[in-house]
């Protein structure tokens, strides 16, 4: 599998962006978004797979993540997916279909809704209808049940093995991907890469944000890859949520895959599968 080239690029006076990027000559190229306090190689995996079928894609970190620059402002939805349409202005990629994991889902639905003529289509992993208002109608309980864990005083060693533990079926590439969330101390502790105070912005953003408001202003072909987590609350409630997202948006279809939140990095070759089936019947055409 070729490797990626790693490079930072500017896409403000005062930020840089970091992205991992595989070329590709098959249209249309693919920009992959991740999710909160999560980092681009958690999609290698998928990467991977659409680069082999001939595609040119692109990971980013976004502002505050990875190996990203991390400003102390501008992690609301205006600022993230204008820092996206920067991005895709300063490498130059062409109607991309862009694809974003969680919150990532819900920043790559609202770049659909703001500049639709740039992209040829999104796709959301387990993302994209995320409304916590409906959960939390005050945000102070959002925040409390939601702030970050704390990870203080754990080991590199321990922190994998912790993983491990609880994705047995994960493959080495997302497990490598999630220990990249984290960057080792000097003492030997590993931290979050994500500041609290940045993912407590994010984490009230993502409150505000009402997709059911947005979906009648994307002009562009949504697909929806939801989890089937086996938590059959959870599940009842994502499809509510996906049969509403589906009679809302104008052009929209859903495919279920049964696992973890993060399917992008526990099932890489499904949802890469799941995208170039899109692709081939013309989905994003």
């Amino acid at each position: 599998m070729t490797a990626p080239a790693d490079k930072r690029v500017a896409v403000r006076p005062d930020l840089r962006l970091a992205v991992r990027r595989w070329p590709g000559v098959g249209p249309p190229p693919f920009v992959l978004v991740h999710g909160l306090a999560s980092n681009a190689r958690l999609w290698d995996g998928v990467a991977g797979r659409l680069h082999a079928a001939g595609h040119a894609v692109v990971a980013v970190d976004q502002r505050g993540h990875g190996r990203s620059d991390a400003p102390d402002a501008g992690y609301d939805f205006t600022t993230v997916t204008d820092d996206l349409r920067l991005l895709l202005d300063a490498l130059d990629l062409r109607r991309p279909v862009l694809v974003g994991q969680s919150w990532g889902g819900n920043v790559v639905l609202e770049a659909a809704t703001r500049w639709s003529d740039r992209i040829a289509g999104i796709a959301t992993v387990d993302g994209g209808t995320i409304d916590l208002q409906e959960r939390f109608p005050a945000w102070e309980a959002c925040a409390v049940q939601l702030a970050p864990p704390a990870f203080n005083g754990v080991t590199r060693a321990e922190l994998e093995g912790r993983m491990r533990r609880m994705h047995p079926d994960w493959p080495d590439e997302g497990i490598a991907g999630a220990l990249a969330n984290f960057t080792e101390a000097p003492d030997g502790s590993m931290r979050a890469r994500l500041r609290r105070e940045v993912h407590m912005q994010i984490l009230r953003a993502l409150w505000e944000h009402r997709p059911p408001q947005r979906y009648g202003a994307v002009d562009a072909p949504v697909l929806l890859i939801p989890a089937d987590t086996g938590n059959a609350a959870r599940t009842a409630h994502t499809r509510d949520g996906i049969s509403r997202a589906t009679g809302l948006l104008p052009r929209a279809r859903a495919h279920w895959l049964a696992g973890d939140h993060d399917l992008h990095a526990q099932q890489p070759d499904a949802v890469a599968q799941v995208l170039l089936d899109a692709v081939a019947d013309g989905f994003f055409a």
